[in-house]
């Protein structure tokens, strides 16, 4: 892709301090846009705005909890006020949960990812739509996983919440489409994010990764790749898609 294809363009990204969020924000800023890096660590977040800035592109960071409907709106009022417009969000932020059977997940905890990856999906094209419309139009991308077409022992709430995104994305794409802005989900495969590798053990790795369509985990840059191209002229025609970049993993099943 052109370095410039998304110059001018303004761009939000959630989860944006580490894994396939960081790697988006930094190539989005590669590309030419404006970059909004929001994650709820300071530190992280920081980081990557600096690295962005470093490298002579634009970009602020705006310290941002997911799941609190304040949040959002004033994340994407901050994307107004810095750059005057809307054109591009990549709704990326989330967490894993635990790993319990569903009678005995932990009510709380259900409510608690419920909270960070779906209501957050939702708060924020809740605020972010209208901001597009008054911008002329956008390009919303929200991260699923290959859990949106698949469920996994002891993965309840994160399984439900991924096909809920996925419907919230289908939702918007219908809604939308015809006003200017389009909606796609992108759903990673194994990806060597710190969340992912955090959470499984080498018996899961021989059993599952390296035995899947090409033998390891996707880079979080594989997956920004596919982030990138939805969020450009390229996609133009692409909407309400269901993107996977899972190295073959599904057609396997």
């Amino acid at each position: 892709m052109n370095k410039k294809e998304l110059e001018g363009k303004v761009a939000i990204v959630t989860g944006g301090g580490s894994g396939i969020g960081k790697m988006s924000a930094l190539s989005y800023a590669e590309s030419g846009a404006k970059v909004v890096v929001a994650d709820i660590s300071e530190r992280d977040g920081q980081n990557v705005t600096d690295e962005i800035l470093e490298k002579g592109g634009e970009a602020i960071f705006v310290k941002t909890d997911v799941s609190q409907a304040q949040d959002n709106e004033n994340l994407v009022n901050k994307a107004l006020e810095v750059y005057g417009k809307l054109d591009i969000a990549f709704n990326n932020a989330g967490i894993k949960g635990p790993i319990a059977p569903l009678a005995d997940y932990p009510i709380e905890q259900w409510n608690k990812i419920l909270q960070i990856n779906l209501s957050s999906v939702f708060y924020g094209m809740h605020y972010q739509i209208p901001a597009m419309l008054k911008s002329g139009g956008g390009n919303i991308v929200n991260t699923v996983s290959i859990m949106a077409q698949l469920a996994a022992y002891g993965n309840s709430g994160y399984v439900a919440t991924k096909h809920g995104v996925l419907g919230l994305t289908k939702s918007a794409s219908v809604e939308y489409g015809k006003l200017g802005i389009r909606a796609n989900a992108v759903a990673p495969g194994f990806t060597e994010t710190p969340m992912f590798v955090d959470s499984i053990t080498q018996d899961f790795l021989d059993e599952k990764v390296k035995k899947q369509g090409m033998g390891r985990m996707g880079t979080p840059q594989e997956i920004a790749n596919m982030v990138l191209w939805l969020s450009g002229d390229k996609s133009s025609f692409c909407n309400g898609g269901l993107y996977v970049v899972d190295g073959g993993f599904l057609v396997e099943q």
